[in-house]
């Protein structure tokens, strides 16, 4: 599928996917720092995936890990620097947000560092009942 606005475009085809553009973007970031190539690759191959296009140029990148039944978790968002502040990640959101197999979902999660004022705006808000949640972390995954 995909969704226009002027010169932007957010397509779902996996095809469109820059991954040099994504896995350069990720490995710098303090999410995925380091995050190598075939990792990427390997989480775009599993994962429903959104592009955001300039013209043809990827500009930014939106990946969701679902069943598409029951559960999804948001990830690896993300807008090039040269075009924030231009409504694009709200928009992302919403055509992500709206995406026919995500709608009716028991659970719709997601983790960051600094954006939590866009996600509140599209309905996410801190966990509940933390004492129930359980996690296997490994920061130093990418890490050699």
């Amino acid at each position: 599928m995909e969704w226009m606005k002027d010169d932007f475009t957010i397509s779902n085809d996996k095809s469109k996917v820059n991954m040099a553009y994504v896995h350069r973007f990720l490995s710098k970031s303090y999410w995925a720092e380091g995050i190598p190539f075939d990792v990427v690759q390997r989480s775009v191959n599993g994962s429903l995936c959104f592009s955001l296009l300039y013209k043809e140029e990827q500009i930014g990148f939106a990946r969701v890990i679902t069943d598409e039944a029951t559960f999804a978790h948001l990830c690896d968002v993300f807008i090039d620097e040269n075009y924030r502040g231009k409504g694009l990640s709200k928009w992302l959101m919403e055509v992500v947000l709206a995406y026919p197999t995500l709608q009716g979902l028991r659970r719709f999660m997601l983790a960051t560092k600094d954006a939590h004022g866009l996600y509140q705006q599209h309905g996410f808000a801190p966990l509940t009942f933390t004492d129930k949640w359980m996690h296997i972390h490994n920061p130093n995954a990418y890490k050699k």
